[in-house]
């Protein structure tokens, strides 16, 4: 079995793990994985002694080489992340190009994926769906690459940490419209909860109970179907918000309310804050 094996385990409960990942970690004869305390309580759960080596984003560039070369040697090597499938999020893509362009054999274990986990259990159509991974820390940046994904015809899946989950959620709200959504927290652990909800109800939520604990996915249903609404319905109503607000954010609560695109909120928004400063004069 020489190459390289990407193995997925366990997201929460050890007993997760699938008989053909527990017979690959056994017959590999070294295991890259994020943290060897986190992997070393698997391999004790199942008396497995093979050797493990850290492999993360910190020491990739140095750990890399090691690993390439006991692939050159004729070993197999075992990949693993701290929890779900290695690649998704986590560290292992620019191994397994390299890997590729060695000419050495690649296997894939399937197995526990949140993003997947959290799609069956959101209720939002499955058919379609884009994952996204871990968005921006700042709000600015993070709303300028939800701006990227008003369009896509799917549900949307993100991973999220508890302490921007509301301010996240705000923003997706505010850019995408105020869609049907899903927070899956922890799965397949003891206290697993998955909360559905309008955007901003969610935000709402999580603004007023505070960060949760643990892993998160953010689910965000398909592009809401297109209101029929009138020129006259959208100056109307940006009239009355931007009287109260910034231009950028009365774009944003005209889009959530009417259902509608906010680039296209925000252009009509300029067009009137020039036609007013036109017919009123500069700082009118």
């Amino acid at each position: 079995m020489p190459g390289l094996h990407i193995v997925a385990t366990p997201i929460g409960n050890l007993q997760d793990i699938t008989l053909r990942a527990l017979d690959t970690l056994r017959r590999a004869d070294l295991i890259a994985c994020e943290d060897t305390r986190v992997s070393g309580k698997l391999l004790f759960r199942y008396g497995l002694t093979t050797p493990l080596l850290p492999y993360h984003e910190h020491n990739a560039e140095t750990m890399r080489p090691r690993l390439m070369s006991r692939l050159a040697e004729g070993g197999a090597v075992a990949l693993i992340s701290d929890a779900g499938t290695p690649l998704v999020s986590d560290p292992g893509y620019k191994l397994v190009r390299d890997a590729i362009a060695a000419g050495h054999l690649l296997h894939v274990v399937p197995g526990a994926s949140a993003a997947l986990a959290g799609l069956v259990l959101s209720g939002l159509p499955p058919d379609r769906f884009f994952f996204a991974g871990f968005l921006d820390a700042k709000s600015v940046a993070r709303r300028r690459d939800l701006e990227t994904m008003t369009t896509i015809p799917g549900t949307l899946i993100f991973y999220e940490s508890g302490p921007r989950l509301a301010a996240s959620t705000a923003d997706m709200a505010a850019v995408l419209g105020d869609r049907p959504a899903v927070v899956a927290r922890d799965l397949t652990k003891l206290y697993e909860e998955v909360r559905r909800g309008s955007l901003t109800e969610l935000a709402a939520h999580y603004a007023e109970a505070g960060p949760p604990k643990g892993e998160i996915v953010v689910l965000v249903g398909p592009p809401l179907p297109a209101k029929e609404i009138s020129a006259d319905d959208l100056d109307t109503a940006l009239g009355a918000a931007m009287a109260t607000g910034s231009l950028s954010e009365a774009a944003a609560r005209v889009a959530a309310q009417l259902g509608l695109t906010r680039r296209r909120v925000y252009q009509r928004a300029l067009e009137l804050a020039a036609r007013l400063e036109e017919t009123n004069g500069p700082g009118a």
